[in-house]
Formats: structure tokens, sequence, C-alpha cells
């Protein structure tokens, strides 16, 4: 059986060979809990609950972000979202409730950070290693709060009680995070607890993608170097295109490429991925249960799939054309793919992997360059050699891209971010490079011929907030044009 961490609501037992955790501290007095090792850790991997589920970084919240991208398109109550003029009442519902999920999780992460001075049981070292991973998810969520939304309430461990909390700054929020993440870079361990939980390496490539949004790319490049240089990684080498199901399937226990993932589990039946379900066309074979077929491409109309060269491994593993009343060359994506469950998928989802990491180093040491070197290439030729099924460390002119083709910044960071989007498509990432590099209405645009409003570029603080919490305006403080 996949081993994961399981989160069950009714589990008060730790299982050695499910890794089943208990999830129930609120059920008791917090007086007599949050002591010894595993009520902490109970505490933590309550944690990761409310994002599992598939309001949120199950399924939905992936939809909202691929919909986006100039390779992707929406269907049905998704497809409001390809004007690109803001989000409607439904998709405004939609993230609402991720809203609420992830400030869910980062009261839990709260208590667990509240308590953990307290706890009559526990050694410093295990003290710093709880404290950093409950740190580290509380930072990892404020940033992707802080992205869709920009500045948000700064809910903490100290204002746990106080229902009126003002909208902090982006810049605000931004250094509340960086806080967290740095203090579980620093006390993390490069083991982690429990298949699934974060290590230094999970806590350094959340860094350097923080230090890219925030444009210092000198400590994006070290934060990104720590990992790779701990020999703790390494790219899962393929040979054809199936092969990268040893990175992306649903029976893939973990991986040298696992930098962070959420995972997920067919079984116990509600622990299981859901985000296939959106991808995938009914009897399609490429996921058992059915679908929705939430979102998809075009072979020959959307330009970026006419630029993807077909011999990329990574477009044969994606896609795979099926039509249902659009056009002949209608194609779907499947590389969150579980042809034999009978309830959700086994399938982790990548958060960061090793070739994330690469590709931010690549980025970042030539940004804080000024100019592509040698060694920036050949990160990027690494991750590319792999597309084609070529060692990724042996030089390959066949395949490689040459530095005198592409000596300067530009030309250079075009090619990286081109790489990244075959990559990660279908991860939920695209989306934020583009809001990164601020070239989201050039790239529609081009790509889609369609003006993208710029308040489509944030999503609208909820209702339900400012509803109960006064402290925000819902004139003053909500996102321009909602």
């Amino acid at each position: 059986m996949k081993q994961a961490i399981y989160l069950l609501i009714a589990a008060m037992l730790v299982t050695s060979c499910s890794k089943v955790l208990e999830e129930k501290p609120q059920a008791i007095a917090e007086e007599n809990f949050y002591n010894s090792p595993a009520e902490v850790q109970a505490g933590l991997n309550a944690i990761y609950k409310p994002i599992r589920q598939g309001g949120s970084m199950g399924a939905l919240y992936q939809c909202q972000l691929e919909i986006y991208t100039e390779y992707m398109y929406g269907r049905g109550s998704h497809a409001p979202l390809n004007d690109y003029a803001g989000l409607d009442n439904t998709n405004i519902t939609r993230v609402g409730d991720i809203w609420a999920q992830f400030y869910e999780a980062i009261r839990n992460a709260n208590i667990v950070i509240k308590k953990i001075p307290g706890a009559k049981a526990l050694n410093a070292a295990d003290s710093a290693r709880f404290m950093a991973e409950a740190r580290f998810m509380r930072g990892l969520l404020y940033f992707h709060l802080v992205r869709n939304w920009a500045g948000v309430p700064l809910r903490t461990e100290q204002n746990m009680t106080v229902l009126d909390v003002p909208r902090a700054t982006t810049d605000a929020t931004y250094q509340f995070l960086l806080d967290d993440l740095t203090y579980a870079a620093d006390n993390l361990t490069e083991q982690a607890r429990l298949d699934g939980a974060p290590t230094k390496g999970s806590a350094n490539a959340v860094l350097a993608d923080v230090y890219m949004n925030l444009h210092d790319y000198t400590k994006a490049k070290d934060a990104a170097a720590a990992v790779v240089n701990s020999n703790k990684y390494a790219l899962v080498q393929v040979s054809a295109a199936d092969d990268y199901d040893k990175i992306f399937g649903p029976d893939v226990q973990a991986s040298p490429e696992e930098v962070f993932y959420l995972k997920f589990s067919r079984t116990p039946a509600d622990q299981g991925f859901s985000y296939p379900m959106y991808a995938h066309y009914p009897n399609s074979g490429y996921y058992k249960p059915g679908g929705y077929y939430t979102f998809y491409s075009d072979a020959v109309q959307n330009k970026f799939m006419t630029q993807w060269d077909k011999n990329d491994l990574r477009y044969k593993y994606n896609w795979y054309v099926q039509t249902f009343g659009l056009t002949n060359t209608t194609i779907l994506n499947k590389k969150f793919s579980d042809k034999v469950t009978n309830t959700a998928a086994g399938n982790d989802f990548p958060m960061y992997r090793y070739a994330d990491v690469v590709l931010f180093y690549a980025e970042s040491a030539a940004r804080a360059a000024d100019a592509p070197d040698a060694n920036a290439m050949e990160m990027l030729n690494r991750v590319h050699r792999r597309a084609y099924g070529k060692p990724t460390a042996t030089p390959d002119a066949t395949v490689d891209f040459k530095l005198s083709d592409y000596s300067t910044l530009d030309a250079f960071v075009n090619l990286v971010v081109r790489e990244r989007t075959y990559e990660n498509c279908s991860e939920a990432k695209h989306w934020f490079d583009l809001k990164r590099l601020g070239t989201v209405k050039q790239v529609i645009k081009d790509m889609k011929n369609i003006t993208v409003a710029d308040k489509h570029l944030l999503w609208p603080i909820p209702t339900n907030e400012y509803n109960y919490n006064k402290a925000i305006d819902p004139v003053k403080d909500q996102n321009p044009g909602y």
C-alpha cells in the first residue's frame, strides 16, 4: 500500500504499517494536550487536512490557476475564466472557499506554534523541528495567499482570539512569511518525520521561490544552491514518455525528485487526489471513476501547443486527443492519471520538485550575475535532456542548448521560462511565473488574443471575511475591480 500522511479525523492511534496519524487534538482539553511528541505530531497533521480537500489544493485550486495559462481553457462553470475579466459569482465563491481552507490550516498551525513552548514532554530538538514544520506550513500558506490576494490579514499565534484583524500590506505579508520560512530552513532536518512532511530542502526550495517573486535573485540563487548542493535530490531518469509516471504516477511512494509534495492515497476512500476527476473525459481510460473534463487545450488552435516540439517526451506524456463537441484537435491533460482506482486518485501533488529547484537556480544565477554562464546553462540542459530521454548529466549536442545562442540575460530567461512551462504543465505553477515576470498581459494577448483586465490579476477578498472581520472595509480594503 502506498505510504503517505493520511489525515483521518477519527484516528487516535499511530499505525506503523499505514502511517495513519491522529488528527483530533481539538477534541481534548488544551491543557491536557500538546505535551508529548505524539500529541504535537497529531496537531501538525491537522494542518494538512483543510488544504487537501477537493475545494482547495485537492483539485479546484489547481483548476483555477491552470485555466488562466496561455495553453489551457476552462469549460462549464469554469468557462468565464477564459475571458480574463475577473471572476463571476460562482468562481468568487470558489476562491472564497480556498481562502477559508487556507486560513483553517493556518489556524491549526498557530495552535501548534502557541502550544509547543509549554509542552512538558518535548526535548529541545523535537521542539525546534516541530515548531519549524508548523512555521513552514504557515509561511507556505501565506505565500499562496499573498500571490493570489496581495496583502492579507496576518493571523498568528498571538491574535488567535481576535476576530477583527486588519489587512496587512503586501510587503508586511512577505516579511512575515519570510521569517517563518527562514526559521524552518534553519531548524528542519534533512530527514522528514514522515512521508509528506517538510525537510530543510523543502524550506530552501520555497525560499528560492519567494525570493524570485521578490526579485532578490542573489538570495534565490543561494537558497536553490543549498538544495542542489545537499545532494539529497536528483532528477528521475526517463527514456520514454510513460516513464514520467515514475514521477507523477499514482503508485509512486516517493522519488529522488520529491522536495515537497502534498501526499494523497487511494485508500482510505477520503484520502485521494480529486484533481484527476476534473482533468479527464469519462471512459477515456485515464481515470476509471469518470471525469468532468473541466480544462482542455487544442493541438492546432492554441498557439502555445503548435510551438511545442512533438518529440519532447513531456508533450507525449501530458496530452491525449479527446473530442467532445468542440474540435477534432481538442486535447486533455493526462499528467495526473489513475487507471485502476475506484475512488479518488493516488497521485501526489508536486508542490516542489527537484526539476523546479534546478530551473530556479538557472534563472536566479543568471539574473544575479546579469548574464548566463556555462553552469546556469548546464542546469537548464539537465532538465531539457531528460525531456528527450537523454542522460541528464551527460552533455549531448543533439539536444543541448548552446550558451552562445542565448548569451543575453533576456534570451536566457525566456528560454528558462519556456522550459519551465513545458515541465510544469498542469502543476498550477505557470500562472505565478507570468505574474512574477509581469508578462501576463503580453503572453495572453500573443497566445490567445485576449486582453487581460487588471482586476483579473488578483482574487477578491471574500465577503465572509469582511462581513465578520470589521477591521476590513468592504470598499477601501477590497482588491481593485470587485
